[in-house]
């Protein structure tokens, strides 16, 4: 009986330790011309630009919409987020859904087209300083975060790296 119980705890501790080390970097398909999909998959087609999105969002406080834009910048420690630019020294913070999923850390300068949620939101001092830790600056930038910031932002279901 108790070689049962050790073993059933066995078994259970190991599933356990293998589903969370599964990387959510990875794709969930990869198109014919080498684009890789994250999330939900979704097609690129109907995408706007960054300023279109910035002129749609005028007034309100979120929308559903399908946005394209170069990445800047990936989180370095998960590929947890990214930023797309905006132009003008401005970017837009992009998030998974859930923390369901993760875009490769080395997507640094290519296109992503994402899904999901814009919206206009407070970053705390805290997150900012996070997410300055992620971007792998140093803790003179960091500390350098000292109010928090009403950005656009986009909650991701799905996303293409091209």
């Amino acid at each position: 009986m108790k070689l049962s119980i050790h073993f059933c705890l066995l078994v259970f501790f190991t599933v356990g330790i293998l589903t969370g080390c599964v990387d959510k970097s990875k794709p969930t398909a990869v198109g014919e011309n080498g684009e890789t999909f994250h999330g939900k998959k979704i097609e690129a087609t109907g995408a706007l630009s960054l300023t279109e999105l910035v002129s749609k969002m005028e007034g309100k406080k979120e929308m559903p919409v399908k946005v394209q834009g170069a990445i800047e910048a990936v989180c370095k420690a998960k590929g947890c987020w990214m930023t797309l630019d905006r132009g003008n020294d401005k970017t837009m913070r992009v998030t998974f859904k859930d923390y369901g999923f993760f875009v490769p850390k080395d997507c640094n300068g290519k296109s992503a087209v994402v899904e999901g949620i814009a919206k206009i939101d407070t970053t705390s001092v805290e997150t900012l300083r996070h997410f300055a830790e992620d971007e792998g600056l140093s803790q003179e930038e960091i500390d350098k975060i000292t109010e928090p910031e009403i950005e656009l932002v986009f909650v991701a279901d799905g996303a293409i790296i091209k």
